[in-house]
């Protein structure tokens, strides 16, 4: 019996996004990883007595931009409070969030299911908070060291919580890699799980079937990857149902997932609001937010995701599949679309971008942004293959390479190196009738009806005149030579 059979499953995140900010949120210091340790630091976001927290503008935009990206409803006014607990890694003691005011609530985002049935995850809010600051753990046998790396602490996050409305690995997976997508697409975070600049925390409850009242949550903490996500939800939904099962009780407590051993292990008993001593911060001004400001912002907003989808099915008539994969980043979906400027076979761009380009970015580890080739260039040699100056085959082998070592227009590569497809009869005649004198067998099979004994000959022909001959002459002339045979 499954689980589900007995029990709902219900599932709530609370994803945390770092905004890609030049500073910190309310500091000068430079927002950036991989710096030496406490290299970005000031009195300020070491909270030193007597400093006092600046608002990041940029910052509060980039939260706006995320709240309009998905039609959240966004206060008039919101404030900030200070969170208070201890841990190294939090200089001040506290930390400056959002509490009972965030700067919006609601909105959500719609996810389609592998079965085709799509499903809205109602969001509860969206909150702006500073990071904390990170440590780390040095261990050999005799001695174990801390490390306080405090550049981190003050960082822009935005905490972007759902309602408990996920009942599956399956929805929480899909709603965070459309949220990413979003997250990415509007410009407001690079969303780097390996750098932590998009984790989630996991809250997760079973409660008997039919029942309104939800079951004690457990919450799994700083998640960075789907792979882990997917893998500890799994383990916790069978780990709370054998417990339960076993009449034993479910304590509301803080996990964390343990990649390597695939469990989950209790990290501590989960806070309530009040462990924290929340109180309004008073060295920050309560924040008015009008129309003028947010239409401002809006006017920033790019065509996201799910609407560039559409358009692109419909405007460029390309398969479903190519459309997903060129929207993946809005980077690749820029790129086919100056492209499409200078080129009008849209299939042919998209066949390129995902074969031959994605195989070079692969290769080079670099993002298309990155790429040697302009738009305009790889669509100067798909013209060149439509207007039949070249064949597919040696735009692929011959060009291609050349161009995006040298950079180098396709147009003069073909007529540097000779490359242009001979269409003359005068010339491929004579190859064809070759051909069929060199090719006894297959003539033999075509007399037999085996038609597919024709691929030989236009083989041939194609080999003999080193990929040059054109296709479409070529196969013309093998069947009026055939005729004039058989």
């Amino acid at each position: 019996m499954a689980i589900t059979d007995s029990y709902d499953v219900v599932i709530g995140l609370e994803t945390h996004c770092q905004m890609k900010t030049e500073t910190k949120l309310f500091c000068g210091c430079l927002n950036k990883f991989g710096c030496e340790p406490n290299e970005n630091t000031c009195p300020v976001c070491l909270g030193m007595p007597g400093t006092l927290p600046v608002l990041n503008q940029k910052a509060f935009d980039y939260a706006l931009r995320m709240a309009l990206a998905i039609n959240s409803e966004i206060a008039k006014t919101t404030k900030f409070d200070r969170k208070h607990y201890f841990y190294p890694d939090l200089p001040k003691g506290y930390q400056i969030t959002q509490f009972d005011e965030p700067y919006c609530r609601r909105g959500g985002i719609e996810i389609e299911l592998e079965d085709g049935t799509k499903k809205f995850i109602l969001l509860d809010r969206i909150h702006m908070e500073e990071d904390a600051g990170k440590l780390s753990h040095a261990e050999d046998s005799k001695i174990q060291d801390s490390i306080v790396d405090y550049n981190r602490a003050g960082t822009p996050l935005m905490e972007i919580v759902t309602e408990p409305i996920m009942s599956s690995s399956e929805e929480a997976s899909l709603y965070l890699l459309e949220l990413k997508h979003i997250l990415e697409y509007i410009g407001v975070s690079d969303c780097n799980m390996q750098e932590g600049s998009f984790r989630c925390d996991v809250n997760i409850s079973l409660k008997p079937k039919g029942t309104t009242e939800l079951g004690t949550k457990v919450e799994i903490k700083n998640m960075n990857s789907f792979k882990g996500i997917t893998a500890a939800i799994e383990y916790e939904i069978k780990r709370q149902y054998k417990a339960i099962e076993s009449n034993e009780k479910i304590i509301q407590e803080t996990r964390l997932y343990d990649v390597d051993k695939g469990i989950t292990n209790s990290m501590r008993s989960k806070e309530e609001a009040n462990d924290y001593r929340y109180f309004p911060e008073p060295d920050l001004p309560r924040y008015a937010v009008n129309d003028e400001w947010i239409e401002n912002v809006r006017s920033t907003l790019c065509e996201l995701p799910k609407a560039k989808g559409i358009r692109f099915l419909e405007e460029y008539k390309l398969p479903a599949y190519d459309v997903k994969m060129i929207i993946a980043e809005k980077e690749l979906a820029d790129y086919f679309e100056a492209c499409a400027k200078k080129c009008k076979n849209y299939k042919e761009i998209s066949n390129w971008m995902m074969g031959e380009v994605a195989r070079e970015l692969s290769e080079r580890k670099c993002t298309i942004n990155e790429f040697e080739l302009s738009p305009e260039m790889l669509a100067g040699l798909i013209e060149q293959i439509d207007n039949k100056v070249i064949s597919k085959k040696i735009a692929k082998d011959d060009v291609f390479p050349i161009m995006v070592k040298e950079k180098e227009l396709a147009v003069d590569i073909i007529g540097r190196l000779g490359l242009k497809v001979e269409s003359n009869d005068d010339v491929l005649v004579p190859i064809v009738k070759e051909a069929i004198e060199k090719n006894p067998k297959a003539i033999e099979d075509i007399r037999n009806g085996k038609n597919k004994a024709i691929g030989a000959i236009i083989g041939y022909c194609m080999k003999q005149s080193k990929g040059k001959a054109d296709p479409g002459t070529i196969s013309a002339l093998v069947q009026k030579e055939l005729k004039n045979i058989l």
